[in-house]
């Protein structure tokens, strides 16, 4: 079932070569995890990653969402790691390097000739210029398909651009990024901060990402989750803000009136959307046990 009102704050990815980084996600903040096939794991160990994997997923992952990402259809291990994942705990399948509708849909109609569960979806990444300019036909191509996850690094390569503080050189692709998911109801990742040590440039990369829109923000690793669960998710000034809002316009309309006011602005329906979005994603994070 899709669900893109899951909290997907911080979404971490990690290595399936690397057992022990399996067994701590376990235990991290994080809201999910990528599950990784591709990039992170030397041809020669895509096979041991693959059973790695699937040996985390029977034990489970907690309340963490457990997502993997494979190595694309036109690679040799891309069918063999489809066929090993379409009936197990993984929570969804993202497809490297999507450029088109066709691709999506490639691989839905190999799930379904798999029996793979119908909650099992796909996440897209979005990484080549190609993809940018395919958003709206990727976006629409089937309803498995649940998320769009920027891949900024090979964004920005493929650009033969450079990666600025302020990000200029990706904005216009992160935009068109969440036109696109919002305009088909899917979630939208913001893609990775590269430096480690540097909590202001990854603040300011957060704090940039959610203002545009984005759910949340793709993390390569562990000590980058706090921050990003703590900046994409509500705070209590907000919560109660959410809270105060509601309470004014129900007032209101409990009089007649179509609108309110709250501190001197005005507070419509649509204000009303958003504060309810806003205290459903605070409920299921508290669900968590976490806000870290």
């Amino acid at each position: 079932m899709i669900n893109i009102n899951r909290p997907r704050r911080s979404v971490l990815y990690m290595p399936g070569v690397n057992t022990r980084a399996l067994e701590k996600a376990k235990t991290l903040p994080a809201d999910s995890l990528i599950l990784d096939l591709e990039d992170a794991v030397a041809p020669d160990s895509k096979s041991i990653a693959r059973e790695n994997i699937r040996t985390a997923l029977e034990s489970g992952f907690g309340h963490r969402e457990a997502v993997v990402r494979i190595n694309g259809l036109n690679t040799p291990w891309g069918l063999d790691d489809l066929k090993a994942f379409a009936n197990t705990k993984a929570d969804a399948i993202v497809l490297p390097k999507v450029e088109s509708a066709k691709k999506i849909q490639e691989v839905a109609k190999l799930l379904s000739e798999l029996n793979a569960p119908k909650d099992l979806t796909i996440w897209a990444m979005i990484e080549t210029p190609k993809a940018i300019f395919k958003l709206e036909e990727i976006a629409g191509a089937h309803p498995r398909l649940e998320a769009l996850v920027l891949g900024t690094s090979d964004l920005v390569k493929d650009l033969h651009a450079r990666h600025t503080l302020d990000r200029t050189e990706t904005l216009t692709a992160l935009s068109l990024s969440v036109l696109a998911a919002r305009a088909y109801g899917l979630c939208v990742l913001d893609g990775v901060h590269l430096i480690l040590d540097d909590e202001a440039g990854l603040k300011q990369s957060c704090v940039q990402g959610r203002d545009m829109g984005f759910d949340g923000k793709t993390l390569i690793h562990p000590s980058q989750i706090a921050l990003a669960n703590e900046l994409f998710g509500p705070s209590a000034q907000e919560i109660e803000e959410a809270q105060q809002k509601i309470a004014a316009y129900e007032s209101a309309i409990s009089t007649g009136a179509g609108i309110a006011v709250l501190n001197g602005k005005l507070i419509e329906e649509l204000h009303i959307q958003d504060a309810k979005r806003l205290l459903a994603l605070a409920a299921a994070i508290q669900s968590f046990g976490t806000n870290n």
